[in-house]
């Protein structure tokens, strides 16, 4: 891949003289939905695919980013001291949104350079394509600049860029995910303080299979912002009677206790979701821990129930592949991840049975909606790197 990369740069700006490349994964998230803005745990793994880039630096303030999988968008331009939202600079705004995050960290760059991106992670589809160049840029700026900050300071950073620069009110998950990912364990994340601990995802006869809806959708342009505050008005009505900081601070019986206070039958299924689906996360790990798989399985399937029912962010596409998932067999456990309105689901299938399971979810998709779904059988990776 690294050729690959260094021949994509030479083909945009001329010679490799002083190119060096790097890479970041995508991710994800085997269990814990739309917990990570509402203080509870997660459970995601960084991936084998991600996000390339080879660079460059300049002698100058200049930034030119090109991107291989927009190449109709050319070199898009900017500068050191211009790191402003522009809508016409388009996936360029996430690394530029990085670099301007790191100016309001005290963290400024001094020179601006040439970088190339390509991803081999589907875009829009949920697998964390912003949030793996985010990451990658800033680990590439660490690099160059000889910034001291460490790997979860650059998830911090990558979030702060993504709400602040962006406008997408996203948690902290997939940032920390792709920043600290380890290879064949996922990360059981306390999203309300940032502990972590890593757990070694042995599946034994089976393997991770991604099926993406091809459904596009923008995190911003979504109703995620929507739940986000649906999830901030419940819990500010829990708070007048119990004293928590977030809804994961609660358990199933003290959410069920107080829920009349919060009396709106929709804040009511949002905060459920959030309150439940915390409570599955946890015991999922738990479940993995004992080399339960069966149950971790079983905990998957109730978490796409809830994002369904509940948190309703699956929509016509998710649902079709989860449920079409289930009727398989060798299917251990399938559901929506990721944000929702379209992306992916990830399924858990015995190795024996997923040539069958793509054929027969893949051409039950097709039959009800209308085109084709993309799987990927993936494993599970390490976190940034230069190679």
């Amino acid at each position: 891949m690294k050729n690959t990369m260094l021949n994509y740069f030479k083909e945009v700006f001329g010679d490799t003289e002083g190119v060096r490349v790097y890479f970041a994964p995508g991710r994800v998230n085997l269990i814990g939905e739309h917990t990570d803005y509402n203080g509870g745990h997660v459970f995601p793994c960084a991936l084998t695919i991600g996000t390339y880039a080879a660079v460059r630096e300049r002698e100058d303030r200049k930034l030119c980013f090109y991107s291989a999988n927009f190449k109709e968008k050319g070199i898009i331009t900017s500068s050191l001291d211009d790191l402003v939202f522009k809508k016409e600079d388009d996936w360029a705004n996430y690394p530029k949104g990085v670099l301007w995050a790191l100016g309001e960290h005290s963290y400024h760059a001094h020179k601006g350079m040439d970088i190339v991106y390509f991803g081999n992670i589907p875009n829009g589809s949920g697998l964390s394509s912003s949030a793996s160049i985010e990451v990658l840029t800033g680990f590439i700026a660490k690099e160059l600049n000889g910034f001291d900050y460490d790997l979860i300071k650059i998830s911090l950073i990558s979030q702060y860029a993504e709400n602040k620069f962006n406008g997408v009110n996203c948690g902290i998950m997939d940032q920390f995910a792709i920043a600290m990912g380890k290879r064949e364990h996922a990360i059981f994340l306390d999203t309300s303080n940032l502990e972590y601990e890593y757990a070694p995802i042995e599946l034994g006869d089976a393997k991770l299979v991604i099926a993406c809806s091809n459904k596009k959708r923008g995190l911003g342009d979504s109703k995620y912002n929507e739940r986000r505050s649906e999830c901030e008005e419940a819990l500010a009505r829990l708070k007048t009677v119990v004293d928590i900081e977030t809804l994961g601070d609660l358990s199933e019986e003290e959410f069920e206790n107080h829920k009349s206070v919060i009396k709106d039958e929709i804040l009511i299924k949002r905060a459920r979701h959030a309150v439940y689906e915390n409570q599955r996360t946890i015991h999922a790990v738990e479940a993995l821990k004992g080399k339960d798989i069966e149950k971790f399985g079983a905990l998957m399937n109730a978490s796409h129930v809830s994002l369904r029912d509940d948190y309703e962010v699956t929509g016509i596409e998710l649902d079709t592949l989860v449920e079409s998932a289930w009727k398989q067999e060798g299917v251990i456990g399938a559901r929506m991840t990721g944000a929702g309105f379209g992306g992916c689901t990830v399924n858990i299938v015995k190795n024996d049975a997923i040539d069958s399971f793509i054929e027969n979810v893949g051409k039950a998709y097709e039959e009800k909606i209308g085109y084709k779904a993309d799987f990927y059988v993936v494993e599970i990776g390490d976190g940034p790197k230069k190679l």
